[in-house]
């Protein structure tokens, strides 16, 4: 018997593209902020207003930079020594300056959000009032957290009023999360946010087959889950882990899994 609501189903889907991905961010207080740059991998640098990009002559052929709705994409092709760039508001004229450096690499980035002083007041302010911003779903917000806090650098994990980490109550595998897979489940950290809770939860496969991962085979009644990967590859492979973030409401994970009935010894009392 499948026990995820539709309504969990619905923010799922959500959820599955806004877990994962980190956004580094820097504060403008009129020091030149250093964004690093790989070769041939566009790194993204959110501004929030519309800018022009000052590029020097040097850089002609090297570097492209498309900007579009307080949106950069910078792109360099080959190596880049420590340049400059300058972000001029077209609101208010204010000048950003940008360090960048190109270098090989394989690893992609993370996407760069650039704070001024007045936005962070606005937002330290709010937050002392509204524990998650009114157009984020505390389950998106929470599970974001999770999933940052598990795999981002502790620079990168984005402040969340209200959160905190609670004591696991499950810490063996659950064997009837996934019962169709041949895949161990085992929690690892929990987090709640007023009426929410999220836990994360070790997924391994045991097989020697691909498997899809989808919300509606788990056995348990959530109010949302997403995945940190939509597969798990074969066991021994580099993919065959990832972690579930498994969203309830008003108690823990404890009261959503169907829990195996515990064995009692002939020397047990009836």
């Amino acid at each position: 018997m499948k026990r995820i609501s539709t309504q969990g189903l619905t923010v799922a889907l959500m959820l599955w593209g806004a877990a994962a991905q980190a956004v580094e961010l820097m504060h403008w207080e009129r020091l030149p902020l250093a964004v690093p740059l790989v070769i041939n991998q566009e790194r993204v640098v959110f501004v929030d207003e519309d800018v022009r990009v000052g590029v020097p002559s040097t850089l002609t052929g090297k570097l492209r930079v498309q900007s579009t709705g307080g949106t950069l994409y910078l792109r360099a092709s080959e190596a880049i020594a420590p340049t400059r760039l300058q972000l001029q508001s077209i609101g208010t004229g204010e000048i950003i300056l940008l360090d960048i450096a190109a270098t090989p690499g394989d690893q992609p980035l993370e996407p760069v959000r650039i704070l001024k002083n007045a936005q962070v007041q606005t937002t330290e302010a709010e937050s002392s009032t509204v524990p998650v911003p009114e157009r984020t779903p505390i389950p998106v917000a929470l599970t974001r957290y999770a999933a940052q806090s598990l795999y981002a650098p502790l620079r990168t994990v984005e402040s969340l009023p209200g959160v905190r980490r609670v004591p696991l109550k499950l810490r063996t595998e659950l064997p009837t999360l996934l019962p169709t897979e041949n895949v161990s489940s085992t929690p690892i950290a929990a987090w709640r946010l007023g009426d929410y809770w999220v836990t994360a939860v070790k997924l391994r496969n045991r097989s020697s087959e691909t498997v899809q991962l989808d919300p509606r085979r788990l056995q348990a009644t959530l109010f949302a889950a997403a995945f940190q990967h939509a597969f798990l590859g074969p066991v021994g492979s580099a993919e065959d882990t990832t972690i579930a973030y498994l969203v309830t409401r008003g108690a823990g994970l404890e009261q959503a899994v169907l829990l195996l009935p515990i064995a009692r010894g002939e020397d047990d009392e009836s």
